[in-house]
């Protein structure tokens, strides 16, 4: 094995894979480092319409066309069906209380229904990571990426042309230079230790832990009387990231298309005492107990893996890039998986660290191109952080989260909605940060949200109105509209309305939606 590199890449999940494709693609040297051996357990498994749309733009750019097949679940069934996924149709939420079964309110007040795409043939995904990782590790290979498997790293050394790695490899100490060092081994990670960066705290942000594992014998909420509706949902609310939203936390529920469910909770710290979550599987029943409904869903599941306890969820490096180095987005920070919001932060972070490689590398702009990264990829997760505390602020009170919920979901369909009509300079950051009227308005109403307890009793309509005049410069999607009820489904005839929004006349945007492929039901 050679030993200098003009990139080396710690960490082959998801993210270090397809920046090493990229950069081979763009004609350097790489070498990718795992410390553990695929196929391997990760979590964050739900993919969104924004992320799906960023991994194919990626794809066509860097010439990747084996991963296109995989931005769509009927071209992902066609093409990988041994690569195991789920069907994501959607976000559906249902609010549960302590100690009473859920009550299928007939105003749908106790739930959200958001749906993001028209058919299952264009729908997005849950990714089974041991799989996709493992997926693409190989396709990095077959582009002549250096792959060492069970590396065990011991420091770095940064010098003014290159770093040094060292560390074990299969019992052998071994070296590799560098020109470049990207840390894609996520939050805490090897270069967070290395080079003890130090670790700072998102303002106002509440302590939150995580207990979660994989799942057989699941049954699906539309099978249960608790959620049946008279109506008929925009799509079958389990074919979705399904959500249980209690005070002072939350439990996911995503479907694999092997009969494995992913499932765990996300809970503020004095509900994480109370269940004793530290203990791992036995805190388990403790939670179950809380919620008669959740309860009866696994009463029969039975984990297929030992369970996974994250005493402190949140994560913010100080600084995401230095010379020589830098942090993908998961490494350098990691909020909550409320939103699934980590895969597409990650994802807009390496088409950024694409186009600096593709524009800046034999430029004496790159350290300077990188320190922008870096401060962009922090203010992306510092949003974030504000959004997500806003949410789980909300909790007590769903009417609340449900509305304020809609400011995620207008920047991400208008951010979707404006790449694929090359509308993309209309907003280039995540939740819209960079649209100051909108990014105002989410601001304010997190205010609202965090400045004093939300209890069932505040009048959550006047909120809701606030929200609904807040999001409306970037509303495409038809959202808080009161007629609907919080079920929203993909309606391409509320994007021909607002789109002047999007620089369009409502005719020109009829014609184009009637021949692009992502719109077919």
């Amino acid at each position: 094995m050679q030993s200098d590199f003009d990139l080396a890449i710690v960490g082959s999940g998801f993210g270090g894979s397809l920046l090493s494709m990229v950069a081979r693609r763009l004609g350097l040297s790489v070498v990718l480092l795992e410390r553990g051996k695929h196929p391997r357990f990760a979590i964050g498994e739900s993919t969104s319409p924004l992320m799906n749309l960023l991994v194919e733009q990626i794809a066509l750019r860097y010439d990747l066309p084996r991963l296109l097949p995989l931005t769509t679940f009927g071209s992902w069934q066609r093409t990988y069906p041994d690569v195991v996924c789920g069907l994501k149709r959607g976000f559906t939420y249902y609010h549960h209380e302590a100690r009473r079964s859920f009550r299928n309110a007939p105003d749908r007040s106790t739930q959200l229904l958001v749906a993001a795409s028209p058919s299952n043939e264009v729908s997005d995904m849950h990714w089974l990571r041991a799989d996709v990782d493992h997926f693409l590790v190989r396709e990095a290979i077959s582009l002549g990426v250096e792959y060492l498997e069970e590396a065990q790293l011991d420091q770095v050394e940064l010098g003014e042309e290159a770093a040094t790695l060292s560390g074990e490899w299969h019992g052998q100490p071994f070296r590799v230079r560098a020109r470049l060092i990207v840390d894609a081994s996520g939050p805490r990670g090897f270069l967070s230790r290395a080079l003890s960066l130090p670790e700072m705290s998102f303002p106002g942000y509440p302590p939150t832990q995580t207990l979660f594992s994989h799942f057989a014998n699941v049954p699906r909420c539309d099978q249960m009387d608790a959620y049946q509706s008279a109506d008929i949902p925009p799509y079958p609310p389990d074919d979705a990231a399904l959500h249980h939203v209690f005070d002072g936390g939350w439990m996911w529920v995503l479907r694999f298309g092997n009969g494995v469910t992913s499932a765990g909770i996300a809970v503020q710290e004095s509900l994480a005492e109370e269940w004793g979550l530290s203990e791992g599987a036995a805190a388990w029943p403790r939670f179950l107990a809380q919620f008669p409904t959740i309860h009866a869903q696994f009463a029969d599941a039975e984990a297929i893996r030992p369970f996974v306890y994250t005493p402190r969820l949140s994560y913010r490096c100080a600084v995401a890039a230095g010379e020589g180095w830098t942090l993908l987005p998961s490494a350098a920070a990691f909020v909550d998986p409320l939103f699934s919001t980590g895969m597409p932060l990650t994802l807009l972070g390496i088409e950024r660290l694409g186009r600096i490689l593709e524009e800046a590398w034999e430029s004496p702009h790159l350290n300077g191109r990188l320190q922008e990264y870096g401060r962009i990829t922090l203010a992306e997760a510092d949003g974030t952080a504000q959004f997500i505390r806003a949410c789980y602020a909300a909790m007590p009170s769903f009417p609340h989260f449900a509305a304020f919920s809609m400011f995620y979901f207008a920047a991400a369909s208008f951010s979707e909605m404006a790449r694929r009509l090359e509308r993309s300079h209309l907003v280039r950051r995540f939740l819209a940060a960079d649209h100051l009227a909108f990014s105002a308005g989410l601001r304010d109403c997190a205010a609202r949200l965090t400045g004093s307890p939300v209890t069932a009793e505040d009048d959550a309509g006047i909120f809701a109105q606030e929200v609904a005049e807040r999001i409306a410069c970037l509303n495409v999607a038809g959202l808080c509209d009161p007629i609907k009820r919080n079920w929203y489904p993909v309606d391409l005839e509320d994007v021909v309305h607002n789109a002047e929004k999007l620089g369009y006349t409502p005719e020109t945007m009829a014609a184009l939606l009637t021949t692009a492929p992502w719109a077919k039901k």
